[in-house]
């Protein structure tokens, strides 16, 4: 199951077709960058990272699993993940998710049986919409006003 809802709501969703399949056997390392649909049923021990500008959605199946950052317009989730998730358009955590890390997102649907170890942070859509697809990182402090 790609969704919620019935097969015909799941059709009539932007990006719900697969285009990329990553196969249970296959573990990936590294920063993977993707547009379209991608199904996950393997490892990835990296970062996630939709193409800005274009449609994009991750689905994470229940044997999948994500060890890094998550970064797409539509992300589902029915395996494990250990990072943060920004999903700028919707979250989906089904039944057997399991996450561990921040959630940013606009809409959030939880499944009964779904997991968290974290945080969940609501963002309007116009905040989401203006997120950049990688947030630089300093250590320094910020400027006094």
């Amino acid at each position: 199951m790609l969704g919620f809802g019935t097969p015909k709501d799941r059709a009539a969703r932007a990006g719900d077709a697969v285009d990329t399949l990553i196969g249970p056997e296959v573990v990936l390392r590294g920063e993977l960058q993707f547009a379209g649909g991608l199904y996950l049923e393997g490892s990835l021990l990296g970062r996630a990272i939709a193409l800005e500008g274009r449609p994009a959605q991750l689905t994470i199946a229940a044997r999948g699993r994500v060890e890094g950052e998550v970064r797409a317009p539509v992300v589902v989730v029915h395996g494990h993940v250990v990072g943060d998730i920004h999903a700028g358009e919707r979250l989906e955590l089904g039944p057997g998710a399991r996450v561990e890390g921040r959630l940013h997102y606009s809409v959030l649907q939880i499944a009964a049986g779904a997991a968290v170890s974290g945080q969940l942070l609501h963002r309007g859509s116009e905040a989401a919409q203006a997120a950049p697809s990688v947030e630089p990182h300093s250590d320094a402090p910020a400027p006094a006003a």
